[in-house]
């Protein structure tokens, strides 16, 4: 596989950035050792602001450094693209909105070419607004589909996408989801992240890489574990918590390590953004996702 660097990946965007776009770039914060880290959270948690400008105007406000939308469907991608530049709060990627009802492991082809016209579209979009990244949940494993079936099918349509993809400068990035795919579901705690690593690595292009959710292995392993393991494979980082007692919870509020989190990070020098994916509400519930990010994950 080829290395995958992060600072060759956020740099992509200052090339966009010519076609009058508003890319994100490493020097978004201006100190890079001060601001590794940029901040985001999805559009749809912000409750408050009845267009896309005033939801922006208010995340900027608050100090987000930025937005994730979702694709197809979802956000105006031109009113977002227009809101966009003018707020000046950038929109870094998009979350494929058909994955998990349209997969590209099913057992139809017709449903397959369907989720690869989906995935296509979100590529295009993300480009679009300025983005450099579609999240993507490659497949679903359930009583029709294996692991090995989720595998193939999956990797067989990423890399039908891989051109476009690579024309645009859009990376498609794997989530780590409760799909029973990757990991026993019914497993111990200790799993690691051995397959997932294989699964990119077997893909083999530097347009692939981790979209990697702090809390979603929390039931499954050690989030930190899983970090080292997969290095310099995660691009960017989707932040929640999970706790035995709390399930899916308020980020600090689960059972996530967030110490060893923030030393994992730093051990493989990770940059870029991470996203909030909690419960969100209005301004207030905005603020407060923020001020548990920088606390837990930036430990600030």
């Amino acid at each position: 596989m080829q290395p995958f660097n992060r600072r060759r990946f956020i740099s992509t965007g200052a090339l966009a950035a010519t076609a009058g776009v508003c890319r994100v770039n490493a020097d978004h914060h201006g100190d890079k050792k001060k601001h590794p880290i940029l901040l985001s959270l999805k559009c749809g948690m912000c409750g408050d602001g009845q267009t896309l400008e005033e939801k922006f105007q208010i995340l900027k406000s608050l100090g987000y450094d930025g937005v994730e939308l979702d694709s197809p469907g979802g956000q105006n991608k031109e009113e977002a693209r227009i809101a966009s530049e003018k707020v000046g709060l950038p929109t870094h990627g998009v979350v494929d909105s058909i994955h998990w009802g349209t997969t590209l492991s099913d057992s139809s082809a017709e449903i397959r070419e369907k989720g690869l016209q989906g995935l296509l579209t979100a590529i295009r979009e993300s480009d679009a607004i300025g983005g450099t990244s579609v999240l993507l949940v490659p497949a679903v494993v359930n009583s029709k589909v294996s692991e090995q079936q989720a595998w193939d099918r999956s990797i067989e349509q990423i890399r039908k996408a891989l051109p476009l993809a690579a024309r645009l400068g859009v990376h498609i990035l794997i989530e780590n989801v409760w799909n029973r795919f990757l990991y026993d579901h019914d497993g111990p705690n200790n799993q690691t992240a051995g397959k997932l690593v294989k699964y990119i690595d077997e893909i083999d292009s530097p347009w692939v890489g981790s979209y990697f959710d702090i809390g979603n292995h929390q039931k499954y392993g050690k989030p930190a574990a899983w970090i080292r393991s997969l290095g310099h494979r995660i691009v960017k980082l989707d932040v929640k918590d999970w706790g035995v007692k709390t399930g899916f919870s308020k980020i600090g509020a689960g059972d996530v390590d967030w110490a060893d989190v923030r030393k994992a990070l730093a051990e493989i020098r990770f940059t870029g953004w991470a996203t909030a994916e909690v419960g969100g509400g209005n301004r207030a519930r905005c603020a407060e996702v923020l001020a548990n990010m920088r606390t837990h994950l930036l430990g600030s």
